[in-house]
């Protein structure tokens, strides 16, 4: 008897594997999805070409005036973010003391990067750098006034710094603010509860922008005479406390979804209500309900340049008042500026989402990817 020979394994066909095989299953599947395949396609094709053709091929990229983007086929106006781009960063803020602005910038990242970087270490320290020292070292090197630094009012800052200042404001603020709120809201004692549930109610009930005017316009009204707030400052309470009242209402979502049971075994364990809460019920809830956090957070950051109704320049207010330039006035200028004011948006919302998902696969307990 001959001997059998096991024959040796062979490859897949190519078009059962790899890219063809993903290509052939979701873009081709049949004759619908060819056909909206084909469709997707040529309608990606004209609008990058239209984009690129505006944005690079027809642009102008030098001048010094409105000349440089006066052409026959006209593109993006380029010269004009060029020329404007210290005041779309740092507003009003005299030139020689922008390094100040630049330090403050700089000491944040030194700060905020390792605190986002989940393996590196001295946690606490990096927080009481952030939220202890940090505060009072932008503040004194933004308004000046000590240290020999010239004082800068705040009517003077503008564009990307203020929008900034508001923006982490309102989200180092709002979210103590609002865990606290979603606790009281489900607290035992019912004098709490309604204090809590009321503010909530209130604050969600009216736009950003009426709470802005009210804290502007009307809250000296109610301020002993001679007392008063800065116009800014004004602005921050106002924003810190609408935005802590949506995200309330996200960690008593959070709070909800924990089960029973979680409470009642840190009860047997003799654990009193703050040491439950703190150890126990927080870590799980806020884990939960980080896209709602984070979506409360990219929110509020595109909800600041509603400082415009206030007199407060952000960057689109910034870039908006420039357009009243004469000598910058050509038919690209406003939407080149539009479209800068868009992207920088776009950027900060954009690497706060891949942080929020990276967080999430990270905390993940089965550590499934998003």
């Amino acid at each position: 008897m001959s001997s059998w020979t096991p024959t040796a394994p062979r490859p897949a066909p190519a078009s059962t594997v790899g890219f063809v095989a993903w290509t052939r299953a979701n873009l081709f599947a049949n004759k619908l999805d060819t056909a909206l395949t084909l469709l997707a396609f040529t309608l990606v094709v004209y609008v990058v070409e239209a984009i690129f053709g505006w944005a690079i091929i027809d642009a102008s990229f030098t001048g010094d005036d409105r000349t440089a983007c006066l052409k026959e086929v006209q593109g993006a106006c380029w010269p004009f973010i060029e020329a404007k781009f210290g005041q779309f960063i740092y507003g009003r803020y005299p030139d020689a003391e922008r390094w100040r602005v630049d330090l403050v910038f700089l000491s944040g990242l030194i700060g905020l990067i390792p605190m986002l970087m989940p393996n590196v270490g001295f946690k606490r320290a990096n927080m009481i750098y952030l939220l202890g020292f940090y505060p009072i070292f932008a503040f004194i090197m933004l308004n000046g006034g000590m240290l020999g630094l010239a004082t800068v009012d705040t009517t003077d800052w503008g564009g990307l710094l203020v929008t900034l200042v508001v923006a982490i404001t309102g989200i180092v603020a709002s979210l103590p603010l609002g865990i606290l709120l979603a606790l009281g809201r489900r607290s035992d004692l019912p004098i709490v509860r309604a204090l809590c549930i009321g503010f909530i109610e209130i604050f969600r009930g009216v736009p950003l922008i009426t709470v802005l005017f009210m804290a502007s316009v009307m809250l000296p009204l109610f301020l002993p005479d001679g007392v008063n707030f800065d116009k800014l400052v004004r602005c921050l309470i106002g924003v810190a406390l609408f935005s802590s009242a949506y995200m309330a209402e996200v960690v008593r979502g959070g709070l909800q979804a924990i089960p029973k049971g979680q409470y009642e075994a840190a009860a047997a364990l003799g654990l009193g209500y703050w040491k439950t809460t703190r150890l126990i019920i927080l870590p799980q809830a806020l884990k939960l309900v980080i896209p709602g956090i984070v979506n409360t957070f990219i929110g509020l950051f595109k909800d600041t340049t509603l400082v415009l109704i206030v007199g407060l320049f952000d960057l689109l207010g910034i870039v908006q008042l420039h357009f009243t330039d004469a000598s910058w006035a050509t038919p690209e200028t406003h939407i080149t500026g539009y479209v800068f004011a868009g992207a920088v948006f776009w950027l900060f919302c954009f690497a706060m989402s891949r942080y929020s998902i990276f967080m999430e696969n990270h905390l993940s307990t089965d550590r499934t990817s998003s």
